[in-house]
């Protein structure tokens, strides 16, 4: 049923004292988009290598007044909209009982590739083995203002499947494709327990003050979509569902993964998260105007020249102009060694458009 004038009146009203990345989230932003990036604390800083020279990133991510500090460090200098919590996403699989070590990267030291590995995975406690990000995410929500969204986030089934079947992943997906295909019932059984314990890990990070939170399916991107239709929307359904009751937003990314559109509209988050392999005008002629769209510089073009980075947020900004669900950001995340300077010039030409 449309809605009449004086109710849009009354809804456009009561969501004026909403932050305005909630209000994009939902479909209902009437000014400038909000902005944030995508690892937005991390290495190019340099107030995060200060911290880096003195603590293991393991360390960063497990004591909260360090994870804190680290997760504030880009809201200082930027200003930004939304600030995600530090924390990694293979932390919940270490909970799982799946030995995880860095050295310097990620690498599950017992790959699960067997019908016994995989029913020994058990059910996390949120309150217990990932605790750290939850008193992280609280200690943000207290700390910043209301207008400034707090995220958490989790790795998706299908991407957390992957580093656990590979130990550390490689590019092609080798072992994680054969598990699919070969026993196709042992994939789901191994997706649908990530997929449980990712829910009430979400669950956990919303009610410790998360406003909304990012589902990452780094890897899904390598499929067709058939594969994915079979294989992985059904295990993001299950994931979107235990959290739809909070009625947070909820956002999807699946890094390349511009054929995919389509199906990942169907998996319950209210939010995608394009990359710069599609325009983002075309996503939305796709997907209609209740889809909520995020994105989609890319990454790389933060090396060139600052008045580069302008022009280029500045297309986007023009391509989006007056989408009332738009999230500005990038295609991927903040790349190691990124000027500080050109993501200064980035946010503040999103944030002068007011």
């Amino acid at each position: 049923m449309q809605k009449s004038e004086a109710e849009e009146n009354r809804m456009d009203e009561g969501e004026a004292a909403v932050s305005r990345f909630l209000r994009a989230a939902r479909c209902r932003n009437g000014g400038r988009p909000p902005v944030w990036l995508m690892r937005q604390a991390g290495r190019y800083l340099p107030q995060y290598r200060e911290i880096k020279e003195k603590h293991s990133f393991v360390e960063m991510c497990s004591d909260p007044d360090l994870a804190f500090e680290v997760s504030m460090q880009p809201y200082r200098l930027f200003g930004l909209d939304a600030v995600v919590v530090f924390y990694d996403i293979l932390f919940l699989a270490e909970g799982m009982g799946a030995p995880l070590e860095y050295n310097p990267g990620p690498r599950f030291l017992e790959p699960l590739r067997t019908a016994e590995a995989i029913a020994s995975l058990r059910e996390p406690d949120p309150a217990g083995h990932t605790a750290p990000v939850l008193e992280t995410i609280s200690r943000l929500r207290a700390e910043l203002p209301p207008e400034v969204a707090v995220l958490g986030f989790a790795g998706a089934p299908f991407t957390m499947a992957s580093y656990l079947v590979e130990g550390n992943f490689r590019r092609s997906g080798e072992w994680i494709k054969r598990l699919m295909h070969e026993t196709p019932d042992l994939f789901h059984t191994l997706l649908d327990t990530l997929a449980r314990a990712t829910g009430r890990y979400l669950e956990a990070q919303l009610k410790a003050g998360a406003d909304a939170v990012q589902l990452f399916d780094t890897w899904a991107g390598l499929l067709s979509r058939e594969d994915y239709r079979r294989f992985v929307l059904p295990h993001q359904e299950t994931v979107f569902a235990s959290i739809a009751a909070f009625g947070a937003p909820a956002i999807l990314y699946v890094n390349g993964g511009s054929h995919l559109l389509a199906e990942m509209s169907a998996s319950g988050a209210g939010v995608l998260s394009v990359d710069w392999r599609t325009s983002l005008r075309e996503a939305r002629e796709l997907l209609g105007e209740e889809t909520g769209l995020q994105g989609n510089l890319d990454p790389s073009l933060l090396f060139g020249p600052v008045g580069e980075v302008r022009r280029k947020t500045e297309e986007i900004l023009d391509e989006m102009r007056g989408d009332r669900g738009f999230i500005f950001n990038l295609g991927h995340g903040v790349l190691p060694e990124t000027p500080v300077e050109s993501v200064h010039a980035l946010v503040e030409t999103v944030q002068a458009r007011d």
